[in-house]
């Protein structure tokens, strides 16, 4: 027995339907006033300084008096200071000279005093950190 061919039939293509521009969603409403702030929360407020461990606590590594080497008192000054502060007058001392490259403002082109203290003349911002360690001590 052989079979008769099918007949094909020509299928239309389908409508695609059409986008309307959806209007644009509102903000959410902001609350007013949130609720009482969680009292025993240990977050501290942004733009607050921890320079100093609480009374009666060991600091952490970032609260650590650390003493600078000759070259780099002569960027942050002299005396002992903590880690986090010491990258901060770093970063002073580089916006304040304008040392970030204008190309990359993650590089850092060290000035004379900087050259001293980083090795090179070009260095990382995310290296910065690595280098300044080598000049930091703990106090006598």
């Amino acid at each position: 027995m052989t079979k008769a061919p099918r007949k094909t039939e020509a299928k239309e293509p389908a409508e695609e339907p059409v986008e309307t521009p959806k209007p644009a969603k509102k903000a959410a409403p902001k609350a007013e006033a949130k609720a009482e702030p969680k009292a025993a929360s240990k977050a501290v407020p942004k733009g607050k300084k921890i320079d100093e461990p609480a009374p009666g606590s060991k600091p952490n590594a970032l609260q650590q008096p650390l003493q600078p080497s000759d070259d780099l008192a002569a960027i942050i000054g002299a005396g002992t200071f903590p880690r986090g502060q010491v990258v901060s007058k770093i970063w002073e001392y580089i916006k304040a000279n304008k040392l970030q490259s204008p190309k990359d403002g993650r590089q850092i082109v060290a000035d004379q005093k900087l050259e001293a203290v980083f090795g090179k003349k070009e260095v990382s911002m995310f290296e910065m950190n690595k280098l300044i360690s080598a000049h930091l001590s703990t106090p006598k």
